[in-house]
């Protein structure tokens, strides 16, 4: 009854019916996006790195940029009913996925590396919800949480200890950061997707999910896990394994800044295992109706072990590429440079939003209000207030046969008006 009632009624946009429960969905997406920084509205997600890290972390883990998936998940009811919107998630959190993952890959700024990886595995959870597994996305939304959370606050560690935020600057050796060291090990491999780690028992499903449904995503979320796990541990070589190490006073934290880590690590181990065994998360008796649930269909060997698979491939790759020395003869600056800016995308802003803006408000600034406003406002209107008030002035003598004059004026001028318009009392 509710799907009759609302596919029935459409919306003319630009000469196309839409059904107004596509542009329900679709509206909500859009706020979905902008929320959890998906590509096209993701250019405020770099910007936010400026913040105090234990700050990024709660954002980036488990508050801001995480409650647009969790809207669409609770509005998958609504969801279900719109093939469209769905597409268009699938679509976007696949863009996103890819983007951030090529970005991250040659980003020098710790922080941004952390960030972009969030962003491309928000991408996985709209793949989920594209491909209507909302609760292999909140299960993924729930480990990820942890072992994001570890990698900002153990970058918040060596932040701490070197003053410094670009990872081809830090150069420290591992033995000087031992325990962030470590822990650094566990978020990467959690977030890699490494067996027994947590990201294993999440993001995988996602990629078996998309293996019937959509082949296209399928290939990028695993390109995405090899690509995952080649910055992850190009982060981890030149941060700790620096050519030229620190020797200067460099400390690992306090207890106080350690013991939040270690709960991060243990959750990032055992939360995988966790919900999927004892809590059975992607179980419908688990959500009792509160989102739709489809069972999950199983896959091939194969197909389980490709994303580990690719994934140890990449922290290879990071090896022969930063630790080993390897490089190739071939040379992609182009490329580089395209991926390094961010596929141009605040250029793109610029050029397209930034520069007709302020031409307008310089026009507006420039003519509407100095020649105009301030013309006829500070030029007109004020010259002839101030006349009128310097007129007035000298009526004001000060002598009280002058006002009693005025008043008797005033008197029979109201007399006459009364007489001359036949008034009666």
């Amino acid at each position: 009854m509710l799907d009759s009632i609302y596919v029935e009624g459409a919306i003319n946009f630009f000469g196309y019916p839409i059904p107004y429960l596509d542009v329900i969905c679709l509206l909500l997406f859009i706020g979905c996006m902008g929320k959890s920084a998906q590509i096209g509205l993701h250019t405020w997600l770099p910007d936010a790195m400026e913040g105090p890290t234990p700050a990024s972390a709660l954002i980036h883990a488990a508050t801001m940029v995480t409650a647009g998936v969790f809207l669409v998940v609770r509005c998958s009811p609504l969801f279900e009913l719109s093939v469209m919107a769905r597409n268009v998630v699938l679509i976007i959190g696949t863009c996103t996925c890819l983007f951030a993952a090529t970005v991250a890959i040659v980003q020098s700024d710790i922080k941004k590396i952390i960030a972009y990886s969030t962003c491309s595995q928000l991408g996985y959870m709209f793949i989920a919800c594209g491909l209507s597994a909302y609760s292999v996305a909140v299960f993924h939304l729930m480990t990820h949480a942890f072992f994001k959370a570890l990698l900002f606050l153990c970058a918040g560690n060596i932040i701490h200890a070197t003053h410094e935020q670009d990872i081809h600057k830090i150069c420290i050796s591992w033995r000087q950061l031992p325990f962030t060291y470590v822990l650094t090990w566990i978020g990467s491999l959690a977030l890699a997707g490494i067996f027994p780690f947590a990201g294993f028992y999440s993001k995988d499903l996602i990629i078996e999910s998309s293996y019937h449904t959509s082949t296209i995503a399928f290939i990028i979320c695993n390109l995405v896990a090899f690509l995952t796990a080649f910055y992850s541990w190009r982060l981890i070589i030149l941060v700790f394994h620096g050519i030229n190490s620190r020797n200067g006073p460099i400390h690992e934290s306090g207890k106080i800044m350690l013991l939040p880590l270690l709960v991060l690590a243990i959750g990032s181990i055992f939360s995988g295992m966790w919900g999927q065994n004892l809590l059975l998360i992607n179980d419908a008796a688990f959500w009792k109706g509160s989102i739709q649930i489809h069972e999950h269909v199983e896959v091939g060997l194969f197909v389980k072990m490709l994303p580990l698979f690719l994934s140890i491939l990449g922290i290879v790759c990071a090896y022969l590429k930063y630790f080993c020395n390897y490089s190739s003869n071939l040379h992609f600056n182009r490329l580089f440079k395209f991926l390094y800016n961010k596929w141009y995308f605040d250029e793109l802003y610029n050029l397209v939003f930034i520069i007709p803006i302020k031409f307008i408000a310089n026009f507006f600034s420039r003519v509407i209000d100095k020649k105009i406003i301030d013309y006829f406002g500070l030029g007109g209107i004020t010259k002839i207030v101030n006349s009128c008030s310097k007129g007035s002035v000298k009526i004001q003598t000060g002598f009280v046969f002058d006002y009693a004059f005025i008043m008797l004026l005033g008197l029979i001028s109201i007399i006459m008006w009364l007489i001359y318009n036949n008034i009666r009392f």
